[in-house]
Formats: structure tokens, C-alpha cells, sequence
């Protein structure tokens, strides 16, 4: 299941036009820093990165530290490298196949299309959050709610925020962010 958290973070960069208004996106590049908080830790978790993801299917997740470590989709397929004695070495397994059902429901969401589906129900707080709630009672178990919070550019997020209990939470902060600019395909199928 932490292989499906990890790719719920991701889905949750671009804004939805059906909750919120915005222009077409084509594609979105950004930093992130990670936090994660829970009561066993003295302190957060700190993990840096890279998200880029081009329309209409293609995503490049990318931590770089503590561990490096890469998520790809491409062409409906994807691929998780992990770095090992220095080199990135694509894992394979099971967990996998999971991935692959919860991004084809993220490439919707990162066109455009969060509003209530089968997954969440979406909540628009004000005209720059949006709260996710989870529909099944097994992934609330896990997460709780989600918080989004737009910047005022269209379609982008200055952080997103993944409840996953009572004194545990994931908080992500982008920055750095471009819109709609080229991307070379190859960056999402080599890591």
C-alpha cells in the first residue's frame, strides 16, 4: 500500500477546470521538498525531488534525496527504479500492477478532471483549496483527506497535504513550477 501512497502524492499537482477554472495544460515541471510527519518521528522526514508530467499519459516522479528514486509512466506503462551502489535499477513485482490502475485514474486528474469520482469526492473550500475525501472505506483507512492548495497561476499548487491519521501527515510544497513547456519524451522512459 505505500507503493500506492507514493503515487497518490503525485496526482495531486495540477488543478481541476470542473472545480476550478484553468487554462488547458500540456504540461507541468516542478521541485518538491516532501514532509513527512508522525508521532514516532523526533522530527519530519525531509525528501527533495522532481515532478514533471506531459499530456496526455506521461509522468517522471523523482526523489533525489534521501533515496533516489524514479516512478515513470509512459505510454500507459510503468516503470519504479530505485538507486543501488550508485546505479538506478528498475524494480519489478506485483505492486506494479496496482500502480498501474491508480495512474491511469491520476493522467484524468492531471488533465483536468478532479471533481467527485469513484476515488474521491472533492470539496472546493474557497478559490484556492480543494479537500479530497476518500469513497472507500479501505483507503480512508490509510488517508483521511487530502488538501490542495492552488497558487494563483492556473493549474499549479504551491503545496499539497495527505492526512493519513490522527498524528500522522505528508505535506508537499512545489516551487519552481512551469507550465506548458516542452519536454523531451525521453525523460519519460529512461531514468
Amino acid at each position: 500500500m505505500k507503493r500506492v501512497l507514493f503515487i497518490l502524492l503525485s496526482v495531486f499537482f495540477i488543478s481541476a477546470n470542473a472545480v476550478i477554472a484553468t487554462e488547458r495544460i500540456g504540461s507541468v515541471q516542478a521541485n518538491f521538498v516532501q514532509e513527512k510527519n508522525m508521532a514516532i518521528l523526533a522530527r519530519p522526514l525531509i525528501s527533495t525531488g522532481k515532478f514533471l508530467f506531459q499530456a496526455p499519459d506521461s509522468l517522471r516522479w523523482e526523489y533525489f534525496t534521501p533515496l533516489h528514486s524514479v516512478l515513470l509512466m509512459n505510454n500507459g506503462q510503468i516503470r519504479k527504479f530505485v538507486e543501488k551502489d550508485g546505479k538506478l535499477l528498475e524494480e519489478r513485482g506485483m505492486g506494479l500492477n496496482a500502480m498501474q490502475v491508480v495512474m491511469q485514474e491520476i493522467t484524468g486528474w492531471l488533465t483536468g478532471n478532479i471533481t467527485d469520482t469513484e476515488t474521491f469526492l472533492a470539496k472546493q473550500i474557497d478559490t484556492k483549496q480543494i479537500v479530497l475525501t476518500p469513497r472507500d472505506a479501505a483507503l480512508s483507512k490509510i488517508i483521511s483527506r487530502i488538501e490542495l492548495k492552488l497558487l494563483d497561476q492556473s493549474g499549479l499548487m504551491e503545496s499539497v497535504t495527505i492526512f493519513e491519521g490522527e498524528n500522522s501527515f505528508t505535506q508537499m510544497l512545489f516551487s519552481e513550477a512551469k507550465l506548458n513547456e516542452q519536454i523531451s519524451e525521453m525523460i519519460f522512459s529512461q531514468p
